[in-house]
């Protein structure tokens, strides 16, 4: 028997349309090479000037790789990181996160190369592709930095080492390289910068993360405040202060275009109970994403105590109970004649099977998370 593909379904269909869309555009720019003549695909890719009538190539150009070396690197990165992130949140969060890394970096794409267009009056910012996996594959970069923070990565055999929170910006270091050359268009550039801040706001502000448990909280914490998934952890040493300057600006514009929820004092009181953090603009705390977990499992570990304390008092009383009633008695059955002794079975008096529960078969249900053990 062949050995089963364990891929998760979103990954899968992503991966199935991106080969699918890939093998055709290659099939069509085969049939219609010419020396002369720069090949484009509207209805498949996105070009300002002539997709506007094509409206889904908005959202399907990101499936479009135009040749073999980002096709491969396309598949290595929907087929590792899709697994890892529609195993870590779900399968219908990976759909609404690659929906929105898709769509939002090509209209953003498409409104800068028709700017561009408008101020050079140069044709070919409109006859640029939009097309590629690059706000994906940028886009994985941010998740990874969002959920394993701290990690290091060791390359060349411990000659280099690096977070996982410096690889965004090697990543749009490489692709503006790239699009020097003929392997990437003038568009990727803009793809990965507006891919890195539309994954970054998406993850840092409406991304559902826990629902809580707590009735008198809303259903669903939204967004990661923790301090190490600010927008300055992704830059250098000496250019977090500006970059953290520049960001709450940003936060405050977004803010007054309601497209952000502004922090509440409750927020950044309960922020300041899950463990501080900075809380200027851009770097305030909704809570970390954590605390609303750890304290759902302090709520369970003190239910799970009180559970157990009257487990044990119900036991005792009914063991005590047991004790004092009165005691018919004993009934003497002769033996038969045939008999060479007596048969005596004994039976465990209900006082002492009581105290067996209670203190042997129950035992003590204690449920202590981690770090939870003190706090009651």
């Amino acid at each position: 028997m062949p050995p089963r593909i364990n891929i998760p379904p979103v990954t899968r269909i992503v991966l199935i349309a991106l080969g699918v869309q890939s093998i055709l555009s290659a099939a069509i720019r085969y049939r219609q090479w010419t020396a002369h003549s720069e090949i484009v695909i509207p209805y498949l890719n996105l070009v300002p000037q002539l997709s506007l009538v094509y409206p889904w190539t908005f959202l399907t150009t990101t499936l479009v790789e135009s040749n073999i070396f980002t096709f491969t690197i396309a598949c290595l990165t929907l087929h590792n990181g899709g697994r890892y992130l529609e195993r870590a949140w779900s399968s219908a969060e990976l759909a609404k996160f690659l929906v929105v890394v898709s769509l939002v970096p090509n209209l953003l794409c498409f409104g800068t190369l028709i700017a561009l267009f408008a101020f050079t009056r140069n044709e070919r910012w409109t006859l640029t592709t939009i097309a590629g996996t690059i706000p994906v594959q940028i886009s994985f970069l941010v998740a990874f930095s969002q959920l394993v923070p701290a990690h290091t990565v060791t390359l060349f055999r411990g000659l280099l080492s690096l977070r996982v929170p410096r690889f965004p910006l090697l990543y749009i270091s490489a692709v503006t390289f790239l699009a020097l050359t003929p392997l990437l268009t003038s568009a990727s550039f803009f793809l990965a910068v507006y891919g890195f801040f539309t994954s970054w706001t998406y993850l840092r502000f409406y991304k559902p993360i826990f629902p809580d448990l707590d009735a008198s909280q809303p259903a669903s914490l939204r967004g990661d405040a923790s301090e190490t998934f600010a927008l300055s952890e992704f830059f250098p040493g000496p250019a977090r202060p500006a970059v953290a300057a520049l960001s709450a600006h940003v936060f405050d514009a977004l803010v007054a275009l309601r497209l952000c929820t502004p922090f509440s004092a409750a927020d950044i009181s309960a922020a300041a109970r899950a463990g501080g953090g900075d809380h200027s603009s851009f770097g305030q705390q909704r809570g970390v994403p954590g605390s609303a977990r750890a304290e759902a499992e302090r709520r369970r570990a003190l239910a799970l105590r009180a559970l157990d304390q009257r487990l044990h008092a119900a036991t005792a009383g009914s063991a005590a109970r047991a004790q004092n009633a009165p005691v018919p008695p004993p009934t003497v059955k002769q033996p038969a004649p045939s008999a060479t002794g007596p048969t005596v079975q004994m039976q465990p008096q209900v006082g002492s099977q009581g105290a067996m529960r209670a203190g042997g078969l129950l035992g003590q249900t204690n449920y202590n998370p981690e770090g939870e053990g003190d706090r009651s």
